[in-house]
């Protein structure tokens, strides 16, 4: 099958099924990719807790921070709701630096995340993005800020109304009413941003070789596995990631190797037109998508 005919049918599919997104898939190694409006960029909600990580193993590679630090966690301190981790802690706890990062990006705890973010900053990470090359990922709020949003504000039963106004409030530049969902406002970056950034991790150059390796470790421990996951794990595969959910936005990233050497950079970051809080046809859809671009692409 041709890649004209992939791509033409992968935008009928997600169309049809009221879905619009960034897509790209990369050979590590030959460089070659295929994607679908991979420079469109998007509110990233949980994946820039994988840029997070970065600035911070980054930090602990200099010196500057201590993997070992004991950090205080007092439970009702932050208003971050959630239905693992931190969030659910009803009594103090005492968490080494290195155990926030692992909850933080392989559980995609919130208030982990934020308790890093304490230590460095959003500014601080969009700059230690850019000192390695990666300028495409702009960091500019806490987690807590993503669960003030109109799906707070409405009972669970009426949760299709805040998805109605993400959906139908934006502007065709991606601006929206909601600053979460402002790409001028939140935290943003396309799939060919976040490509760029697995590549980096995966083939380092400018990432430290143990920094990368970290990551890669705490991105293949993601236990967010009902995604891509299922199109892109077997017996001869492992598939490292991380998700990101917002309102009617869905997104992983990750990378899968196979055990014939070959390994692929995946971005699929997706919004939806349809105002329901669970779609699992979605889910469904964009990992079929992004495997028919891999496959695609491996047969080249």
């Amino acid at each position: 099958m041709g890649t004209t005919k992939v791509l033409r049918d992968a935008r009928q599919a997600l169309d049809d099924a009221g879905l619009r997104g960034s897509f790209l898939v990369r050979d590590l190694d030959t460089g070659d990719e295929l994607g679908i409006d991979e420079d469109v960029e998007y509110p990233v909600a949980s994946l820039v807790k994988v840029p997070l990580a970065v600035a911070t193993l980054e930090r602990v590679a200099r010196g500057e921070l201590d993997p070992a630090t004991p950090i205080p966690v007092p439970p009702g301190r932050s208003t971050i709701p959630g239905p693992i981790g931190l969030s659910k802690f009803r009594h103090p706890a005492v968490i080494a630096l290195a155990d926030l990062l692992y909850l933080s990006t392989s559980m995609s705890d919130s208030v982990a995340a934020d308790t890093l973010f304490a230590l460095t900053p959003p500014a601080a990470v969009t700059a230690e993005l850019r000192r390695l090359g990666h300028d495409g990922i702009p960091v500019r709020h806490l987690m807590a800020d993503l669960v003030d949003t109109p799906a707070e504000r409405f009972p669970r039963a009426e949760a299709h109304l805040a998805h109605s106004l993400a959906i139908n409030a934006g502007t065709a530049g991606h601006g929206h009413p909601v600053p979460q969902l402002d790409i001028s406002r939140a935290n943003a970056g396309s799939a060919r941003a976040f490509t760029d950034l697995l590549h980096g991790l995966w083939r380092p150059t400018t990432i430290q070789p143990t920094v990368a390796a970290q990551v890669r470790e705490l991105m293949g421990d993601n236990v967010v596995r009902h995604r891509l996951a299922p199109d892109f794990m077997s017996d001869s595969s492992r598939w490292s990631s991380k998700t990101g959910t917002l309102l009617n936005l869905r997104h992983e990233v990750g990378v899968v190797e196979h055990d014939d050497g070959q390994a692929f950079a995946v971005a699929a970051l997706t919004e939806s037109r349809v105002p329901a809080a669970v779609q699992p046809g979605a889910e469904a859809l964009m990992a079929q998508v992004a495997r028919q671009l891999r496959d695609a692409l491996r047969m080249w």
